[in-house]
């Protein structure tokens, strides 16, 4: 199995940090960014066999390539996203799409979780071919990816829906199996050719009306943040410093 992160956004609401970097590498505890903390997580699994997707700004990922191999004991591969300023985030995972065959543990490159939710994952039954992490504890607005379930697998997944119908919020965090590579890739395909500019979770969402069973892993109550503006990058220097 390989870890995977997803690293090509831009992060505009982050500047200046962002004029010259790209999300992932946005400091959140002392020189410590948010991809050290992702490539940790997933080393701390043994997981060492790192697909990283860049895209904005990817010429400082591959700068400090070399550094963070070393300092994190893992071999990274770069997966250029062509489009990543222009497309949304399900033609960016689809660019991965050669190492799901593999066995992946996907992590989104702008969110501080502890390594606690790495094991969730990897531990949990093996239920179905794609395992999604997702806090039901915390208190959801408007712009969370939310979940609600049917049946005990996935029903929906968006930002579009009222927090209240809820049964929690997708924290960026997959397993997916090796046995889901194709369908998933050929979802992420449709998603992205009906909108550029639709989440990879769409692409889940794709999966579910085509039949297939998603299911998800609660989190249990621990501190993590997506890091999204400079409010929610204070969060995470809180929360980092715990780790």
């Amino acid at each position: 199995m390989l870890g995977m992160v997803l690293a090509a956004g831009a992060g505009r609401r982050l500047r200046p940090y962002t004029d010259t970097l790209p999300k992932a590498l946005v400091p959140v505890d002392g020189e410590t960014t948010i991809l050290d903390i992702a490539l940790g997580n997933l080393a701390a699994v043994d997981l060492r066999e790192v697909v990283v997707i860049v895209g904005y700004q990817a010429q400082a990922v591959v700068d400090r390539k070399a550094a963070l191999e070393d300092r994190h004991g893992v071999n990274l591969t770069l997966v250029f996203n062509d489009k990543a300023e222009e497309w949304n985030n399900a033609y960016s995972l689809w660019c991965a799409r050669d190492y799901f065959s593999h066995g992946v543990l996907l992590v989104n490159g702008d969110t501080v979780h502890p390594v606690s939710v790495e094991h969730t994952l990897l531990n949990a039954p093996e239920t179905s071919d794609v395992l999604l992490a997702v806090d039901d504890v915390k208190t959801l607005g408007d712009e969370e990816m939310k979940v609600t379930l049917g049946g005990g697998e996935l029903k929906r997944i968006t930002k579009l829906m009222e927090p209240s119908e809820a049964y929690g919020e997708y924290i960026g965090a997959t397993l997916i199996r090796p046995g889901a590579a194709e369908r998933l890739a050929d979802a992420l395909r449709t998603t992205f050719e009906r909108d550029p500019q639709l989440y990879y979770e769409d692409g889940y969402q794709e999966m579910v009306e085509r039949g297939e069973a998603i299911h998800v892993a609660p989190i249990g109550d621990v501190r993590w943040v997506e890091v999204d503006n400079h409010d929610d990058l204070a969060k995470a220097r809180v929360i980092a410093a715990t780790y």
